[in-house]
């Protein structure tokens, strides 16, 4: 009989992360994939990412509803609760061997605590990481959930081993989301870019762009618009290169970020800016690897940036202990220190590939790895 793996995705970015892990699954002879998507992956005002999911040949066992508007500490800690609830009654409908959950957002520990409380074996994939924000302490206290861990760094797979992990249920198998670059054509151009909508000057893909994605830091709520609005007018400092900014995502914080960015448009200082809400995984990776230089916080610059060795300004503290290569420099949330670390990193112009994340051939491993693991385990610290 096949095991049924079930996958949550509840973001734009984790289905980026797990699109590759979901094929393989798909593919497997000994497998079989329920899909559950849900919270922003659902809503227009971030992109609707589910629309995509389907296009590409994945469609959801259920999808639910459960991020509560208001994009405060309060609603982030009512949208896990809520999917807590919503979650659990879908992993009793649906009866899965195992669940999936990615990396470390308030979605991702709704999945893990419900599949926990439900004794259904849960699978983490980028556990081990050290970063800023909140998401550290998500990202351990999964960890301490999950009974099999697909960690994405050798110093990671270490880490979760001194956690206490058992060494032989954590793999490195690499991510999964430089399976997207190892598998597309990055190349870029007008047509291939075309339909994507968004508001602002029109994007020539074929000159000179930065990009910028900045989301908010739930450790500093209440900061957003300021700290987004320093990162804007640096780029305003760089007229020879267009900008392609991305919406930030659903977490606490996301509407003082929105709000800097509809200021700085309605004031009319946006001129050569283009916003857009999202782009397929594929899409996403041809818009970064083929950026001059990506600005801003998304842990992509240093994932996928490292994979293509784009040079990547991170601005403040979202990511700033994070494991990465030789690609990043590091600003503060100033205007003058990211307009500093934008010219060197133009100047640098691009930077040689670092397979620190992993070769492009997780999504398999992965798959493998859960067609054959022991589920009957009774997990224990293994100090």
């Amino acid at each position: 009989m096949k095991r049924k793996v079930c996958v949550v995705v509840a973001s734009r970015a984790n289905y980026g992360r797990i699109k590759y892990v979901m094929r393989a699954v798909q593919q497997h002879p000994d497998l079989e994939l329920q899909l559950i998507v849900g919270a922003s992956t659902l809503l227009e005002r971030y992109g609707r990412s589910v629309d995509i999911i389907r296009r590409e040949g994945f469609e959801p066992d259920r999808s639910i509803f459960y991020v509560v508007e208001g994009e405060t500490p309060l609603t982030q800690a009512k949208s896990t609760g809520l999917g807590i609830v919503e979650l659990s009654t879908a992993f009793q409908d649906l009866q899965p061997d195992m669940v999936v959950t990615v990396a470390d957002r308030y979605e991702t520990m709704s999945s893990a605590i419900a599949a926990s409380y439900m004794n259904i074996p849960l699978v983490h994939v980028q556990g081990g990481e050290v970063s800023g924000n909140i998401d550290d302490r998500v990202r351990h206290a999964i960890t301490k959930l999950a009974d099999i861990h697909f960690p994405c760094t050798e110093q990671s797979r270490e880490r979760l081993i001194r956690m206490g992990e058992d060494e032989h249920r954590v793999f490195n198998h690499g991510c999964p989301a430089m399976d997207v670059i190892a598998n597309e054509d990055t190349s870029i151009d007008n047509e291939i870019m075309a339909g994507y909508g968004g508001v602002g000057t029109s994007i020539d893909w074929t000159r000179p762009y930065i990009l910028m994605v900045q989301h908010p830091v739930t450790t500093s709520y209440g900061d957003g618009m300021n700290q987004v609005m320093e990162t804007l007018h640096a780029l305003c400092e760089f007229p020879g290169h267009q900008k392609v900014v991305l919406w930030p995502n659903s977490d606490a914080g996301s509407e003082d970020v929105a709000k800097g960015i509809r200021v700085f448009r309605e004031r009319g200082e946006a001129s050569g800016f283009h916003f857009y809400r999202n782009f397929s995984p594929e899409d996403y990776v041809r818009v970064l690897a083929n950026a001059k230089a990506c600005v801003g916080n998304s842990s992509s610059f240093i994932r996928e940036g490292s994979f293509l060795g784009v040079p990547a300004v991170v601005v403040g503290d979202r990511q700033r202990n994070r494991e990465h290569g030789g690609n990043v420099v590091f600003a503060d949330y100033t205007q003058a220190s990211v307009k500093d670390a934008i010219e060197r990193q133009l100047a640098a112009r691009a930077y040689e590939h670092d397979s620190l994340f992993g070769f492009g051939d997780a999504g398999r491993k992965i798959a493998d790895t859960l067609a054959t693991i022991d589920l009957n385990y009774q997990k224990s610290n293994s100090y």
